[in-house]
């Protein structure tokens, strides 16, 4: 009988060993998954926000999914920008990338009009006296470019050679959108 406690309290230390982890519990939050995730025919951001107070929470977690989206989009046009410029081998690479990134933070620093709010949460927690906000944004990429040269067309800093340049790599990005989102 007392070997069967033994056994039994080894069991259960086991078991509850295996159960536990070195990185603590798992958390689920919301806006989680592909639903979320940027993908061929959007750009998509989520963002977190915590404070005593449920607007600030609130515009916490907004700032933080809209830097994530321009950080994304910047990161894109970047790697679009240099592979376009590397292949035609363009003398004037550094002032049209230059142009490029401007261009995106002008367009991040806009209100966008087809930005969209794709879910919000918010949550409180009594022991703490705290709100947590969820929100979740998206934006599809070809309205994004569109939106980029018609902001690019009113920049006096870009010269014409520079523009060209420009809409050929944002037509480019358009028709890849378009024809990944038709599959």
């Amino acid at each position: 009988m007392k070997n069967n406690l033994i056994f039994a309290a080894v069991i259960t230390l086991v078991l509850s060993a295996c159960g536990s982890s070195p990185f603590g519990q798992k958390v689920k939050e919301p806006f989680r998954g592909n639903a979320y995730e940027s993908n061929n025919r959007f750009f998509r951001a989520t963002g977190k926000g915590e404070s005593s107070q449920d607007n600030i929470a609130r515009g916490k977690a907004d700032i933080e999914a809209k830097a994530q989206l321009a950080g994304q989009v910047n990161t894109t046009m970047k790697q679009v920008a240099d592979q376009y410029l590397g292949q035609t081998e363009n003398a004037n690479a550094a002032d049209v990338a230059d142009k490029f990134q401007s261009l995106v933070r002008q367009v991040m620093n806009t209100n966008m009009a087809d930005l969209r709010k794709i879910g919000e949460q918010k949550y409180f927690n009594k022991k703490e006296d705290k709100y947590t906000v969820f929100m979740a944004y998206e934006i599809k990429k070809n309205a994004m470019f569109r939106f980029m040269k018609k902001q690019a067309k009113t920049d006096k800093t870009i010269d014409e050679r520079q523009m060209d340049i420009i809409n050929k790599i944002l037509d480019e990005q358009i028709t890849q959108s378009e024809e990944e989102g038709d599959n």
